[in-house]
């Protein structure tokens, strides 16, 4: 991923926030809500192991998240953005007993793969993690590391497309899949306020961040990749789980 070197971006100026928002906004097209993973696990499609195999491979997903926090703020020197960010490690991780209102989105997710019929040690070990979700992953991770910390930080504005996810597979998950305990869905509940406030945050930070048409069209090429990894990872989860998958080699 690089700048643009064209003498163009430095000649325009810069777009105006609203201007801004709406690229930004428009990127949704390439969201995996659209992936055709996507639309037949929330239509109802997908047999018992493949939506397993959706959730074991997403906790890894999961597992790394605060992760990539973690590696935003070792590279950010504002106090301000530090203790307003740190928030995003601890709606993962969890607070205090890890329990009830103190359990993070983690356990949430681990309530949702024994709602689907995993066992946690399975989760944890990672063991049917498919070779390109672990890649698209790792990339993810390894972008927030090297990145400024005000990149890595737009990378997370696809926060701005969750809410209509989660909410699909409220609407559409107990009456699909009656067999999925409906107590293992509360990871998408809580998931769409936390989503909303992340939001306001990255956007904050985007605004300020994005002063030049160049800053403004790299945030686009950001955000672009890292609806790449979502998709990317998707791609792999369906190979990995095709309708005919031998029954010895299914979650």
């Amino acid at each position: 991923m690089t700048i643009d070197t064209s003498s163009e971006a430095d000649t325009l100026a810069p777009w105006s926030r609203e201007e801004f928002d709406a690229k930004l906004r428009a990127k949704e097209s390439r969201y995996h809500i659209h992936h055709p993973f996507n639309l037949r696990l929330n239509a109802g499609e997908l047999q018992p192991f493949q939506v397993r195999g959706w959730v074991a491979n997403r906790f890894y997903y999961q597992a790394c998240i605060p992760v990539k926090d973690a590696a935003i703020l070792s590279n950010c020197p504002d106090r301000e953005v530090r203790r307003e960010w740190i928030a995003r490690i601890l709606d993962h991780d969890g607070r205090g007993s890890h329990e009830g209102a103190e359990a993070g989105g983690i356990e949430a997710w681990l309530k949702l793969g024994q709602a689907c019929g995993l066992r946690v040690q399975d989760l944890w070990s990672h063991k049917h993690v498919a070779p390109g979700v672990r890649f698209a992953c790792n990339a993810y991770v390894n972008f927030a590391r090297e990145a400024p910390w005000q990149e890595a930080a737009i990378s997370s504005l696809t926060e701005l497309f969750a809410p209509r996810i989660h909410a699909d597979r409220l609407a559409g998950w107990p009456s699909h899949y009656p067999w999925i305990d409906a107590q293992g869905l509360g990871y998408f509940r809580q998931r769409i306020p936390l989503a909303t406030r992340d939001v306001d945050h990255g956007l904050r930070i985007a605004h300020e961040w994005c002063s030049t048409r160049r800053r403004q069209m790299r945030a686009l090429e950001i955000l672009q990749f890292k609806l790449d990894v979502l998709w990317a990872m998707l791609d792999a989860i369906e190979r990995a789980y095709p309708d005919d998958l031998p029954e010895q080699e299914r979650p």
